[in-house]
């Protein structure tokens, strides 16, 4: 039996000051995909230049990892911010890391 990986992942703009918090099976092709849609007025992302790649989590299970990104979109803003600080304390962009 072939293993699923499906990702939450949360993205962030230069200044800190909007969070996306999205679901894919391919966090490669989605990071790419951010990467072009930089400035896009029609995604959310795009318009809010929200590039910076800084947490992710796997999961074996899409209903999983769907519940965990309806989870963390219900959290207010101060709780992301620490869920975030507790694996990337400087809020580096890690899109290199995954690429890579």
């Amino acid at each position: 039996m072939r293993y699923h990986h499906y990702y939450v992942y949360l993205v962030t703009n230069p200044k800190r000051t909007t969070l996306y918090i999205g679901v894919t099976n391919d966090l490669q092709r989605r990071l790419e995909e951010r990467a072009d849609n930089e400035g896009q007025r029609q995604t959310f992302a795009g318009r809010y230049f929200c590039n910076h790649f800084v947490h992710w989590e796997e999961f074996g299970d899409i209903n999983q990892a769907i519940a965990r990104e309806k989870e963390l979109k219900g959290w207010r803003r101060q709780k992301k911010d620490a869920l975030i600080a507790s694996t990337n304390p400087d809020w580096r962009d890690l899109t290199n890391e995954i690429m890579a």
